[in-house]
């Protein structure tokens, strides 16, 4: 394996998260998957993950787990592709956001599970009503296809929950729905998408 390996779980939307991060980044990469539905890859995760959890990045010697700090470990490593804003103030704003959606949407991600499958229709629970209010002022004030202009971080955060939402056939109106609706055309996402649904379970059949 080359430098980076990014270490990821089939249906982790925090790995999907990372690779996104990694696509922008421009960087090469490998990746290792674990099936996170089978009890001896899990078993064998728990002994050699730093927490016992998905994503985690090899770069050499270096082990950087968790996605948030993956995220910041890559536009450090990649500074010309400024993964976050140029100016202070946004790039402040873009790490507040992807904080928030990191630690919280507790609601949505327990009331609407994250699956691969073929979209279903729901309405969505009343639990979850604040949460994608919080989503809708957020997404309405997108820029246009990124949030910030140019795909950064937080565009690769948001995407996860753009697709959560679409499965359930939830599209938020207005300027936040064409926001949602770029995401999900995004062609980093688009390939993204497919190799979480395709390639990810064929690498997680093989000796980690």
């Amino acid at each position: 394996m080359g430098s980076l390996v990014l270490t990821v779980g089939t249906g982790s939307t925090w790995s999907m998260r990372a690779a996104l991060v990694l696509g922008l980044s421009g960087l090469a990469w490998q990746e290792q998957v674990f099936d996170l539905e089978d009890a001896k890859a899990l078993a064998r995760l728990k002994r050699v993950s730093p927490t016992g959890l998905v994503p985690w990045l090899d770069d050499g010697e270096l082990r950087i787990h968790d996605s948030l700090a993956i995220a910041e470990y890559l536009h450090e490593l990649s500074p010309e592709r400024r993964l976050y804003p140029a100016d202070r103030a946004e790039r402040a704003l873009a790490r507040s956001l992807c904080a928030e959606l990191h630690s919280g949407y507790g609601q949505i991600r327990s009331r609407l599970p994250f699956f691969l499958g073929a979209p279903t229709q729901c309405e969505p629970p009343v639990e979850t009503i604040t949460e994608l209010a919080r989503l809708q002022t957020l997404w309405s004030q997108a820029r246009g296809a990124f949030y910030f202009d140019e795909a950064g971080i937080l565009d690769a955060f948001y995407a996860v929950m753009a697709y959560r939402l679409a499965s359930y056939g939830i599209q938020l109106p207005g300027q936040a729905g064409a926001y949602q609706q770029s995401l999900l055309a995004w062609h980093l996402w688009q390939e993204t998408l497919v190799r979480a649904r395709l390639q990810w379970p064929e690498l997680a059949r093989q000796p980690v």
